[in-house]
């Protein structure tokens, strides 16, 4: 069984999943424009990556711990992501834990992920990006691909059909500008939220990041 405690120190708030064993990687996962990191999706993804054996650190960005309600400004987009990499150095820190440090989140905060990761190559060994908002609703003019041609960190991208942020044919066009080897799951009838009542999101997610990151081998 594992175990949940309250992080609250510099510039991780957030909660920390810790395995029953000895952890084999690190997952450091945050959440969308609408929300904080104490969602049902990502307490579920959470608990289903430390069942596996992985130590999960699930976090607010910078936005969410300036206030507690409200979206993100765009203008202050390079916080949020300079936010994500204090976590980042903060959990590499912690030489306790060996294996790989995966950096994952929903909506909002995986693309801030993914565009963190593309400008600065290595500093995480694999990402998990829940609901990739590849462009605003009924807007798919305005696509956010820019930086995918310049990620080169392995991504696992889980996606809803019924996604208003994407189609599945946008999202496959998308991945294919990724240079790094990639892994779609896809939820046929998902919407952006990715209910984990209704799809087995949390165990099909958790097997494709084993798989693609070759945890625990």
């Amino acid at each position: 069984m594992s175990t949940v405690e309250t992080v609250d120190e510099g510039a991780v708030h957030g909660f920390l999943h810790r395995p029953s064993s000895a952890p084999i990687a690190t997952l450091a996962l945050t959440h969308g424009a609408g929300s904080n990191c104490d969602t049902v999706l990502l307490r579920a993804v959470a608990d289903g990556f430390a069942e596996a054996g992985v130590q999960v650190l699930r976090f607010d960005l910078a936005f969410r711990v300036r206030r507690a309600s409200g979206p993100p400004h765009p203008s202050r987009a390079a916080e949020d992501r300079a936010g994500i990499a204090e976590v980042i150095a903060a959990v590499r820190k912690d030489d306790s834990v060996p294996g790989p440090v995966l950096l994952g989140g929903h909506s909002y905060g995986g693309r801030q992920a993914s565009m963190l990761a593309s400008e600065n190559p290595g500093l995480v060994d694999g990402l998990v990006l829940l609901s990739y908002p590849l462009h605003p609703p009924k807007k798919p003019e305005k696509l956010r691909t820019e930086h995918l041609p310049d990620l080169n960190t392995p991504t696992v991208v889980v996606h809803g059909s019924k996604d208003e942020f994407a189609t599945t044919e946008e999202m496959r066009a998308a991945l294919d500008l990724i240079p790094a080897v990639t892994a779609l799951v896809e939820f046929e009838g998902a919407r952006h939220d990715l209910s984990v009542v209704k799809f087995p999101v949390v165990e099909q997610t958790v097997a494709a990041a084993t798989e693609l990151f070759t945890l625990g081998r």
